[in-house]
C-alpha cells in the first residue's frame, strides 16, 4: 500500500522536469506545493494521457463514474497491479484513463517488535520520479462541478522494499513515462512493463513519527530521525 508521500518541489521545477505547464487557475485555487505529507483526499499534480502538456490537480482516491457519492474514494487510493483488469473500478481507466503522478519520496511504516517506524523512501538518481496511476471523472448527482480523481498502482516489492513492507508503488523509469500515457500500447503490455526498480537505485531512512498525522506538514518530516532501539536495514 502507498498511502503517504511527499512532493517538496516548486511548480517551476515540475514544469521543467516534465516539459509541461500548470493551468494558472489551478495554481491560484490549490497551490499545495511544496507538500511534505501528501495524503489521500488531497489535491495533487498529475499528467494524464489526454492532456500531456499540462500538470493538473486531481484528488487522490479514485471515485468511479458510477459511484453514488465520494466516500468510495477513501478505499480507492491504490490499485493492485495483479487485479486491475479484473476490477470494475479500474479496468476501464486502465484502458482509457492513465496518468503519471510525480513525487520525490514516499513513506511506509515498518513493524518491529510490535512498534511501527516510518521510513521515507526515495530514488537516489532522481530528484522527481513518477508512479503509474489511473484517473477518473465523477459527476456528483447534485449537479455540482465534476470531480477528477486518481489512484496509484502498487505491486510486489523488490528485495530492498521487502525489508520494510510487502507492497510498493509502481515506479516508472523516465523512458517508461511516455509509454504509460500512450493509448496505442495495449494495457496488458503496459502492466507487464511495470516491474520493481533495481534495489541499488533506492534508499530509505527513518523519519519522525509526526509524519503519521496528516495535519503535520513541514520540512522536518523529510529529515532523517534515528531511533536508538532500531537496527539498521
Amino acid at each position: 500500500m502507498c498511502g503517504r508521500s511527499s512532493l517538496t518541489k516548486t511548480e517551476k521545477e515540475l514544469e521543467e522536469r516534465f516539459n509541461a505547464t500548470f493551468y494558472s487557475d489551478d495554481l491560484e485555487r490549490y497551490n499545495p506545493l511544496p507538500n511534505y505529507n501528501v495524503a489521500p483526499t488531497q489535491m495533487h499534480p498529475v499528467i494524464t494521457n489526454v492532456d500531456k502538456d499540462h500538470l493538473q490537480f486531481f484528488r487522490w482516491g479514485l471515485i468511479p463514474f458510477w459511484a453514488k457519492d465520494m466516500k468510495i474514494g477513501y478505499r480507492m487510493i491504490n490499485a493492485r497491479k495483479e487485479t486491475i483488469l479484473e476490477k470494475s473500478s479500474f479496468k476501464n481507466p486502465m484502458r482509457k484513463r492513465r496518468c503519471i503522478v510525480p513525487f520525490d519520496g514516499f513513506y511506509e511504516w515498518r513493524k518491529v517488535d510490535g512498534e511501527k517506524y516510518p521510513y521515507r523512501i526515495k530514488i537516489k538518481t532522481e530528484e522527481i520520479f513518477t508512479i503509474a496511476g489511473l484517473w477518473e471523472r465523477w459527476s456528483p448527482p447534485d449537479g455540482e462541478d465534476d470531480v477528477y480523481t486518481f489512484t496509484l498502482i502498487t505491486q510486489s516489492p523488490n528485495k530492498f522494499m521487502s525489508k520494510i513492507h510487502d507492497r510498493m508503488p509502481a515506479i516508472l523509469a523516465r523512458e517508461q513515462e511516455s509509454m504509460w500515457l500512450d493509448q496505442d500500447i495495449p494495457p496488458e503490455d503496459l502492466l507487464q512493463m511495470l516491474q520493481p526498480p533495481p534495489d541499488e537505485i533506492m534508499e530509505a531512512y527513518t523519519v519522525p513519527k509526526r509524519v503519521g498525522n496528516v495535519r503535520n506538514n513541514d520540512a522536518e518530516l523529510i529529515q532523517k530521525y534515528e531511533y536508538a532501539e532500531l537496527e539498521p536495514l
